[in-house]
């Protein structure tokens, strides 16, 4: 459609990315089409992942050095925002593999040879990963609560039990990093574990996203090899994954600006089509519309600009200034959900009361951008983290 490759051509710098997103958008236009059955049935969509490990899609955020094609950030929001404004839910997703392969390539978080295994199977066999940390009676990590999935020490390594929330992915999870509290001592450990030695518990059935695979999972006495600890935190810690400054965080406004991106789409081609009889051209030239529509670009061109600005600011920055850009990143999350939010709104307005069948795709993006208001980081982390820069800044000076 004339439109998406526009909007797309916008921020598509090479011949390489362009390559890449045209990639993605053959198999994401039958995604679209899978899209209503499996939020009817908040049902796993294992084909469209499949697909993705037959594209090599699970290693293109992957280091040269084992095979991957080591995509920067900036070219990783562009195919995450393409996959999204097809299907938000395996978007979101994938995102979170694609994402989390870039975190480790950064921060170097993981010990060399356990990241060069995880990435070894990422390339041969598509294999994926995810961090699982989100607990029933703790909530979010990023507000500090200490883990109740806990790991015993015994000969060789540790035994894991316990039980994760929102487990993103966790259908066709094939590595899994958990953090846990160790028995005996105030310290948290981060464990690298298979995917086949925990227990999916569905219990996913939400009002948007429905087809995330975002389940418990539980771990009944796992046992995890010692060399599988990959990093230990006493309180008030961070995690080494931190240290990358959290750029593949933008995964996740990539993915909610595509879900408006697609809702646009959909209401561009709608108001151009659609001419009621009472009128002698579409509704498209209706004033009120044009001003939506117009108003929908702006919104659009706003947080996009943000997002792929700060992108190849990262991309370009030594580990340092990397650390530096967080609050930046937080900064692009919460005007990207917000945003999105905006643009679905707008379109369903210029849509009409038709925007609410079942049988459009609008009802479903509607509910969908609304998840990103409680994916992280939350708002009043967002605000109190600039706030904090500038105060520092300001007493620097």
């Amino acid at each position: 459609m004339g439109v998406q490759r526009l909007g797309e051509d916008w921020f598509i710098r090479t011949e390489e990315e362009r390559a890449h997103v045209m990639a993605l958008r053959d198999r994401a236009a039958e995604f679209a089409k899978r899209a209503p059955v499996h939020d009817e049935e908040a049902s796993f969509p294992h084909e469209n992942i499949d697909e993705l490990r037959n594209l090599g899609y699970t290693r293109w955020t992957v280091p040269k050095e084992f095979g991957g094609e080591e995509i920067s950030l900036y070219e990783m929001l562009l195919c995450q925002e393409g996959l999204a404004r097809a299907d938000g839910s395996t978007a979101l997703a994938i995102g979170w593999h694609v994402g989390m392969i870039l975190n480790l390539r950064a921060s170097g978080a993981f010990p060399q040879a356990l990241f060069a295994e995880v990435c070894t199977t990422a390339v041969e066999h598509g294999a994926l990963i995810n961090s699982c940390a989100s607990e029933p009676a703790t909530g979010s990590p990023s507000r500090g609560g200490r883990p109740e999935t806990t790991a015993v020490p015994v000969d060789g390594g540790y035994e894991v039990t316990g039980r994760k929330t929102f487990s993103t992915l966790s259908p066709a999870l094939d590595w899994i990093l958990i953090t846990a509290g160790i028995a005996g001592s105030n310290t948290i450990g981060e464990f690298l574990v298979r995917g086949q030695d925990v227990k999916i518990v569905e219990t996913w059935n939400t009002m948007g996203m429905r087809a995330t695979g975002s389940h418990d999972i539980v771990l009944d006495h796992v046992f995890v090899p010692a060399d599988r600890l990959v990093d230990t935190l006493e309180p008030g810690d961070k995690s080494r994954r931190n240290l990358d400054g959290g750029g593949w965080m933008l995964h996740i406004p990539a993915c909610y600006l595509g879900v408006a991106l697609g809702a646009r789409d959909f209401a561009l081609e709608y108001a151009a089509t659609y001419q009621p009889n009472s009128l002698p051209h579409p509704i498209a030239q209706v004033p009120h519309v044009e001003a939506k529509l117009g108003e929908m670009e702006l919104k659009l061109l706003t947080a996009r600009t943000l997002m792929y600005d700060l992108a190849q600011r990262w991309d370009e920055a030594s580990p340092e200034v990397r650390r530096q850009l967080r609050p930046q990143m937080g900064a692009v999350k919460m005007v990207a959900t917000n945003t999105a939010l905006e643009v679905v709104d707008l379109a369903m307005r210029v849509v009409g009361a038709r925007s609410l069948w079942r049988d459009l795709p609008l009802e479903r993006m509607y509910r969908d951008v609304r998840a990103g208001l409680h994916n992280p980081p939350m708002e009043d982390v967002v605000l109190q983290s600039l706030a904090r820069t500038v105060l520092v800044a300001r007493r620097n000076n």
